[in-house]
């Protein structure tokens, strides 16, 4: 199970994924200029998110151990899990209480589900 990152883990994850691979001094340099963090703020970040399996340093080269996208579909999941019961239909009826979509998302989502049901 991947676990939520923080603010402050989502922040530097997308940094690195953005550039991965990158060298760690490369990292704390860019959360210096883009977050104003000194080193061992960037460090102490970095030590969670490989703690948490989501990010490698081997010889001072980041590589991503999740992508982005297998990041953001666990969470989405975990969200539905827990405020719809699991009930893709019932979060996107929800969805689309306040949201209108337009005919090409419309299109888009016709062709998702076509190539489910051909599976």
């Amino acid at each position: 199970m991947i676990q939520k990152m923080t603010e402050a883990e989502e922040k530097v994850a997308e940094i690195i994924w953005e550039n991965e691979p990158m060298s760690s001094k490369d990292l704390v340099l860019e959360c210096e200029k883009i977050l104003n963090w000194k080193k061992s703020t960037t460090y102490t970040i970095l030590k969670r998110l490989e703690e948490k399996n989501i990010f490698k340093n081997e010889k001072s080269i980041l590589t991503s151990l999740i992508s982005k996208n297998e990041y953001l579909s666990s969470q989405g999941c975990k969200f539905i899990d827990t405020n719809f019961n699991g009930s893709l239909p019932d979060f996107f009826a929800a969805f689309t209480r306040k949201r209108k979509l337009s005919k090409k998302e419309i299109l888009k989502l016709k062709e998702m589900i076509e190539s489910y049901e051909e599976d």
